[in-house]
Parts: structure tokens; C-alpha cells; sequence
């Protein structure tokens, strides 16, 4: 099934009234939190759209249906997240509003928004291949549950991460782009599969616990990531160290490319 606008919008949305002034509305933009424009409803219709630009030379007193954008592009909750994405592109703009069927605003999609879809969409395809490894590999049955999981609780098996790829990390989670870990339970062990940088980045930030795909074995097998953590001595998060003297092996590879 493709991602749809609906799945992935911001459904509490900050709204202006067309009757606003232009002082007013730039006065929330100034004092908001990333926003650079609002949706302009008259009550739930959207009616335009006012940005930051569309204030810069306009009279402070004047109403804001005057200097709104009225030609509107919109998205459909239904709408494939991929066709959200070229119009974002195609136009040049960071947010869609979201209508439903009357024109009622229902949510807003941002270029963020259409980014922490793809993530989101590769993870499933790592936690496949990993299954069907882990059959193959060790003639068990496996079976995977989606769920949030303690970073205390994760035994890594992978002692090193990138400061550069660190550093961007942490800058996806504190915009809201999160990819999912991907862990294995065997036996009363979990074990941290893919997701070191994230992990190492959430701890930096505090967060205690983060959503992951979980794979469970049947049974408990011999791991080879789980011999790699204990010859490494790989017992907590806190055990990975900061490479911060050379840069993650994709930069050096992009490097030579260009």
C-alpha cells in the first residue's frame, strides 16, 4: 500500500482569520516556533494562504484577506505522499494545506513531513532482509511486532559511530525525523541491530525509549552480532564510542565521486 497525505500531515494546525491584521499575523510569525506563514480560514475553509513575504510591505493595520495568496495549491488526504512530494518540489513550497472533499482544513503536509515518510518506508525493507537472513542463516522461525522499546534495555553490537553522522542525527530527531531502530530479542537478550547513530543520538537527547521493529526468535540461537558484542565488550549504549577524527564512510565515498 503507498503512504497517503493523511498518515503523515500535522493535524492540529495553527490558523489565521481573514479579518486579522497584517501587525497581528506578523507578530505570531515573529514569536512562533518555526512557522513562517499560516493557513487563513474562515472557520474550517480554507481561504488563502499568508506568508511572511506576503506581509513585508503591506500597511500593519491592513486585514489579511487583502494580502493573502488566494490561488491556492492544496493536497487530499488520500493522496499518495510521492505526488505530495513533487508538488512540494514543483512549486517551491514548504507546506500543503490538507482539504477534505468540502475544502475543510483537516491537516498540513511540509516538506519534513514528506522526508520522515521515505525513512520511515526504507525500515520495513532492512527488517525483511534481516528475517529471512536469521531463517536462513539459523533454521528458526522468526516474527516481528512494532513497538516502543527502553534504550536501557539494548545491548549494541556495533562499537563505534561517526561524529558527523552523529551530529546529523540529532538534528533529524529534534526536527521530528526519527527512523525506527531495528532490534532482536533472542532469549532475555535485545539486541540493537540497526540504529547505533539514532540510539547514540537519543541519549545525547535524554530520550529514554524510542519506536522500534522488534524481532523475535522462536527460540534462542547463537548471534553472530551477539559474539561480536561481547568480544567488544558491548554491554549499554554508553559502551559505543564517537569516532570524531574521521568522517562517516559515505562522506569519504561521496568525497571521491565528486
Amino acid at each position: 500500500m503507498k503512504a497517503q497525505v493523511g498518515e503523515y500531515m500535522t493535524r492540529d494546525v495553527a490558523t489565521v482569520s481573514p479579518d486579522a491584521t497584517v501587525e497581528a499575523v506578523a507578530r505570531r510569525i515573529a514569536e512562533s516556533d518555526g512557522h513562517n506563514g499560516f493557513p487563513v480560514c474562515d472557520g474550517r475553509r480554507v481561504e488563502g494562504f499568508v506568508s511572511a513575504r506576503d506581509l513585508l510591505l503591506a500597511d500593519e493595520q491592513e486585514p489579511i484577506f487583502k494580502v493573502m495568496s488566494q490561488d491556492l495549491i492544496v493536497a487530499h488526504p488520500e493522496m499518495d505522499v510521492d505526488d505530495a512530494a513533487r508538488v512540494i518540489l514543483r512549486s517551491g513550497i514548504q507546506k500543503l494545506p490538507v482539504v477534505d472533499d468540502a475544502g475543510n482544513l483537516v491537516g498540513i503536509i511540509s516538506n519534513t513531513d514528506v522526508i520522515r515518510s521515505q525513512i520511515e518506508r526504507v525500515t520495513p525493507g532492512k527488517v525483511s532482509k534481516l528475517m529471512r537472513t536469521l531463517e536462513s542463516i539459523h533454521d528458526t522461525e522468526v516474527r516481528q511486532e512494532r513497538r516502543t522499546v527502553p534504550l536501557a534495555d539494548l545491548t549494541p553490537t556495533q562499537g563505534r559511530v561517526y561524529a558527523d553522522e552523529l551530529e546529523g542525527r540529532v538534528y533529524e530527531m529534534e526536527h521530528g525525523l526519527a527512523e525506527p531502530l531495528v532490534v532482536i530479542e533472542n532469549g532475555d537478550t535485545t539486541l540493537l541491530a540497526d540504529g547505533h547513530h539514532r540510539a547514540k543520538a537519543a541519549d545525547r537527547l535524554d530520550i529514554e525509549e524510542m519506536d522500534a521493529y522488534v524481532i523475535l526468535t522462536n527460540e534462542r540461537v547463537e548471534l553472530g552480532m551477539a559474539e561480536t558484542a561481547r568480544k567488544e565488550g558491548l554491554e549499554t549504549i554508553d559502551d559505543i564510542d564517537v569516532v570524531d577524527y574521521a568522517r562517516h564512510p559515505l562522506v569519504e565515498t561521496t568525497k571521491r565521486l565528486q
